[in-house]
């Protein structure tokens, strides 16, 4: 007998071609292989030549030839022909939209530019939109980072010039203690989880720190199952414990941070000579000195003329019985002796495993060094630490806690990549003047250095109408984009005529009090005119901000258009070289679309906006793509550092024509390495500060010391108290003197002041999942079946407490609104908290979902609960709901009670549906790529 072996085709033809590029299915911006049949996308894998992911590609990355295929992408331009709101539009050719649009914001640039409010979502082009409103004159652009990160982002910059994640990243070869805190776990996963992993192989201990033990907490050796808001606390704590043990580093501490600069004792400033420079004594001289003068050694105990050093007010303030571990553990819910051990575990890793390289170096003030010594303890965090109004506090305590033990920039500890470190002066300052015709002053966004660079008007209102960079939020270095449609709405500081948004989806899951903002935008005024005149909104998908736009300007997808992740932006950058990159039209669209940049640059060559036009009126670029190659921001130095003159230039360059082509030839990135003698101690090293120099980094060598102390916080201070010519309102002196202390302090949420906390006991977050981005992800074939719906998760406690079972439905109020939602069960949460996963619920009638999807019935937002106004206390004023130094919005702030509900059919509040401009997706999702 024989048996007769079925014919398999057991290596089938994947695709004809193979295009390298640049993933965008989050923001780590993975290299990706893409797999074309007949000019489609037929898979994509990981790019295993690419810095960032090596290969590796997750769920979302693997699922991008669904985003590509949504039927929710939008086909061609639409005009409203409906009121805002009902989704009814026409379709309109790209002439007659472009001249819509610039006849809407020509004559508001002629006669007054701050009328335009441009913002942008996650879009990774923030140097080129910037530039763009720069050129068109008005003050009013920012991107998303104020309702994301400027909280970790600032105070990283202010402390160590830099932060975590597109700053910096833990030195995964070396570190032997990894410590996360609030960790968002749809940014920079894959190569978080490629770290954890090396760092696991190699036997180091992980803890994680967050009120939700989910992703990588999950995997976490440790879990501390933290109280929200409470971070700060328990940061301070373990710094007290450090310094009572006497386990900080104090070489490191005289040598690299302003430790021991002189503070005035009558102003609270630092000390500086005639030419500015923070003045310390030398322990040899025993005489004052400039920090950075060759051969010079801080010290730390000094004191001149009763002035003492930044060091002994630290020691004084953090070694006060308050910081000890029985005083916070009740408010942290981390019991003290577990407290005192994460404590003595840092220290133990930090002094006792401290490990040596044989890499001689030299440093900023001349001394060479034979070896790089590191303190094998690093950390990482993101948002969940940074979305609260004590954020910016708590941010800048854990960056203090990383200096004092010597473990940033040193092997084993927190590294940056570059364009970073760099000092906050090397930033600009934010700009707000403009006039008509003319493009702004300078920048629209910034770090200030002291009340005179407030962005206000000589009455003293605030001259952007977010309000950032004034005495409500003084140092907002990413502004406020969820206040900007309240503001507008509010005619406060002022009124506009036109909101121009690109991929920022705020009627829905951007935007907090969504209710609430939905009405702004539809609302009229005496004359029933629309309050906010005209709104235009780019998007590449049927999103549920499109409904409430007047014009659309239909984005492509990033398979099929340029982008460029630049060193002048948000580049891919590792803690070992410098890297940028690119995305190219792999596919050519299927629909009547362009790519939202080159229609900036449209519509910028059609109202000759200074920086887009030649002297003779004639365009500079014809598209986006002619401005990565050609646009240079200073001579020779342009969006991207690769093949520049001839090809064979890295950094600085003359333009090269064939320069997009190389970065095709090469993979879609381009990596420059950093020297081996360079890899350490950045801000101080001169072989990093030359190569970063060659670079185009920066024009001049840069040292600086970490800032324990924040200067310019304790001028804001200053002006609170009475001292100098800005002055701020009464009503707020109170509180800039108690949340800008130069030194990290810790204050409670502001909601738990406003709201009564025992008829709202629960805390109550949102968290993004690994297979999501954004809104993105729940219009995805493949990853709407890991996140179709929802569900409330809630701890055992209040789980038993409220005999909650499988199925069960919960009704969820705050001060502001209610949801009716349904509940699951989860032990591995902090006790007083309740929590969801973020954006998975739709608005019925978007994304081409059927209105009967999950997402529309039972998926739901947190959002309906959380207001972007604090409730009122009885001083006649609402403030923002942000905190107080920065504007970030406080998500994370939220106060809740819980009860038992009887199930409705779907997940309360409903909407009505809105009317999709591109129908609904079939069915079943099939297609076949090739033959």
């Amino acid at each position: 007998m024989s048996f007769n072996q079925p014919a398999l085709e057991t290596s089938p033809k994947v695709s004809d071609e193979i295009r390298k590029t640049t993933c965008y299915m989050c923001a780590c911006r993975c290299g990706i292989n893409v797999h074309l049949k007949d000019g489609k996308v037929a898979y994509i894998e990981g790019n295993r030549d690419h810095p960032v992911n090596k290969g590796v590609l997750c769920a979302k990355g693997s699922a991008g030839i669904m985003q590509v295929n949504a039927p929710s992408r939008l086909r061609a331009p639409l005009k409203r022909v409906g009121p805002r709101g009902s989704g009814e539009f026409e379709e309109i050719s790209w002439e007659e939209a472009l001249s819509l649009a610039t006849s809407w914001l020509q004559p508001i640039r002629h006669e007054a530019p701050e009328k335009l409010a441009f913002f942008t979502g996650r879009d990774q082009s923030q140097s080129f939109t910037s530039f763009w409103a720069q050129g068109f004159g008005t003050p009013n652009y920012a991107a998303h980072g104020g309702f994301c990160s400027v909280n970790m982002a600032a105070a990283g910059i202010y402390t160590m010039g830099g932060a975590f994640w597109e700053f910096g990243q833990p030195d995964w070869d070396h570190t032997k203690l990894f410590m996360l805190f609030g960790v968002a776990e749809d940014h920079d996963s894959n190569p978080i989880k490629m770290g954890l992993g090396k760092i696991k192989a190699n036997g180091a201990k992980v803890i994680g720190v967050n009120p939700i033990r989910s992703g990588y907490n999950a995997i976490a050796d440790e879990w501390v199952g933290i109280t929200p808001g409470t971070d700060g606390l328990f940061i301070l704590s373990l710094i007290h414990e450090l310094i009572k043990a006497g386990k900080i580093d104090l070489d490191y501490l005289s040598r690299y941070t302003n430790a021991p600069v002189l503070i005035d004792a009558e102003t609270g400033l630092l000390m500086r000579d005639k030419n500015g420079k923070q003045l310390v004594v030398d322990r040899k001289t025993r005489k004052l000195a400039p920090f950075d003068k060759r051969g010079v050694r801080p010290d730390l105990a000094a004191t001149h003329e009763g002035n003492r050093t930044v060091f002994q007010l630290m020691a004084e303030r953090y070694l006060d019985e308050q910081y000890a571990p029985e005083a916070v553990a009740e408010r942290c819910g981390i019991p003290a002796g577990r407290i005192r051990k994460i404590a003595a575990e840092i220290a133990r890793v930090a002094f006792d495993e401290a490990i040596v390289l044989e890499r001689p170096w030299t440093d900023f003030r001349g001394e060479k060094h034979a070896q790089m010594t590191g303190r094998p303890v690093s950390f990482h965090s993101m948002r969940g630490v940074s979305a609260h109004s004590n954020g910016f506090q708590t941010c800048r305590a854990l960056h203090v806690l990383q200096i004092i033990l010597g473990t940033v920039e040193v092997p084993g500890g927190f590294r940056f990549k570059p364009p970073y470190p760099k000092p906050v002066e090397a930033h600009p300052t934010p700009h707000c003047h403009s006039k008509p015709d003319c493009p702004l002053d300078g920048p629209h966004l910034g770090f200030v250095h002291g009340p005179e660079h407030l962005a206000l008007k000589e009455d003293g209102t605030a001259a952007r109408i977010d309000k950032a960079f004034t005495w409500e939020n003084p140092m907002s270095s990413h502004g406020l984009m969820h206040m900007v449609i309240s503001n507008a709405h509010a005619g406060d500081p002022y009124k506009i005529d036109t909101l121009f948004m690109y991929m920022a989806n705020m009627s829905w899951n951007s935007s907090m009090n969504t209710g609430g903002v939905m009405q702004m935008l539809t609302d009229t005024d005496e004359n029933g005119d629309y309050v906010i005149p005209h709104i235009i909104y780019s998007d590449a998908y049927s999103s549920e901000m499109v409904a409430y736009a007047d014009l659309i300007l239909p984005d492509t997808t990033y398979l099929e258009r340029h982008d460029c992740i630049s060193l002048l932006d948000r580049p891919i950058c590792e803690a070992d070289g410098a890297a940028d990159a690119i995305r190219w039209p792999l596919i050519e669209p299927d629909r009547d679309v362009r790519g939202f940049q080159s229609v900036l640059v449209d519509l910028a060559n059609r109202m000759k906006l200074p920086g887009f036009v030649n002297e003779d009126g004639s365009a500079k670029y014809k598209d986006y793509a002619d401005y990565i190659v050609n646009h240079e921001r200073r001579p020779g130095i342009g969006p991207l550092a690769g093949f520049r003159g001839d090809g064979s230039e890295s950094g600085r360059g003359a333009v090269n024509p064939d320069q997009l082509d190389r970065y095709i030839e090469n993979g879609g990135f381009f990596v420059e390495h950093i020297p081996t003698e360079a890899s350490y101690y950045k801000p101080w090293n001169t072989a990093y500060q030359d190569w970063a120099v060659g670079m185009g980094i920066y024009d001049a060598p840069q040292p600086y010391l970490f800032q324990l102390y924040v200067e310019p916080m304790r001028k804001f201070q200053r002006a609170a108290e009475g001292h100098g010519e800005r002055q701020p309102p009464e009503h707020l002196r109170k509180r800039i003197i108690d949340t800008m202390d130069p030194l990290p302090i810790w204050y409670a949420p502001f909601e738990d002041s406003n709201v009564d906390t025992e008829k709202f006991p629960i805390h109550a977050l949102t968290q993004r999942p690994m297979a999501m981005y954004h809104s993105w992800g729940t219009q995805n074939a493949w990853l709407r079946q890991i996140h179709g719906v929802n569900p409330l998760y809630v701890p055992t406690k209040i789980w038993e407490e409220h005999g909650f079972a499988d199925g069960d439905w919960a009704r969820v109020t705050s001060a502001h609104g209610e949801i009716t939602v349904p509940v699951a069960l989860m032990a591995a949460l902090n006790e007083k908290t309740i929590w969801t996963w973020n954006a998975i619920g739709k608005r019925k009638g978007t994304w081409a979902l059927d209105e009967n999807a999950p997402e529309a019935t039972k998926g739901f937002l947190l959002n309906h609960l959380i207001h972007e106004l604090q409730p009122p206390k009885g001083d006649g004023m609402r403030w923002s709901n942000s905190d107080p130094i920065t504007g970030q919005a406080a998500w994370f702030d939220l106060r809740v009670k819980i009860e038992k509900a009887i199930a409705p059919s779907e997940s309360q509040p409903v909407f009505d549906p809105i009317k999709s401009p591109v129908g609904k997706g079939a069915k079943n999702l099939t297609w076949k790529v090739g033959k």
